[in-house]
């Protein structure tokens, strides 16, 4: 799980410090690392050495859609919706959180480990072909 803390100011100018979390479980993980051949992290480190703006944009866009939720009070579960992503990016924090996803790669290899569960070796499937 990464947590992203935003300080900005919102619609009324009020300046505002929040924090956002993202997670993706590690079952969200294995559909990604299925849909791509090269992996999941293959695939992301292809389109970034490619310098394929247009794909690195909706790739992060999508990432960010996919993995935010809010944790419920019990820290039980990690709640995501469309409609809960589609608020978030309503915001000034969508837009930094973007922004800096978008041009600084560092923080973009961070916020990805971050939001990646930790796989044993004992939890990827073995698939017959």
């Amino acid at each position: 799980m990464y947590k992203y803390v935003a300080t900005y100011e919102d619609y009324n100018g009020t300046k505002r410090t929040e924090e956002f979390y993202f997670n993706l479980s590690k079952a969200e993980l294995l559909e990604m690392e299925m849909v791509h051949p090269e992996g999941f992290e293959g695939w992301i480190n292809r389109i970034v050495q490619a310098d394929d703006r247009e794909t690195i944009l909706e790739t992060f866009r999508n990432i960010i859609l996919k993995s935010y939720g809010e944790k419920d009070e019990t820290g039980r579960r990690f709640v995501k919706s469309k409609e809960l992503s589609e608020s978030f990016m309503q915001t000034e924090a969508y837009s930094d959180l973007y922004i800096k996803l978008v041009s600084d790669a560092d923080f973009a290899a961070e916020f990805v480990n971050g939001l990646v569960p930790k796989v044993e070796a004992a939890d990827k499937p073995v698939l017959a072909s």
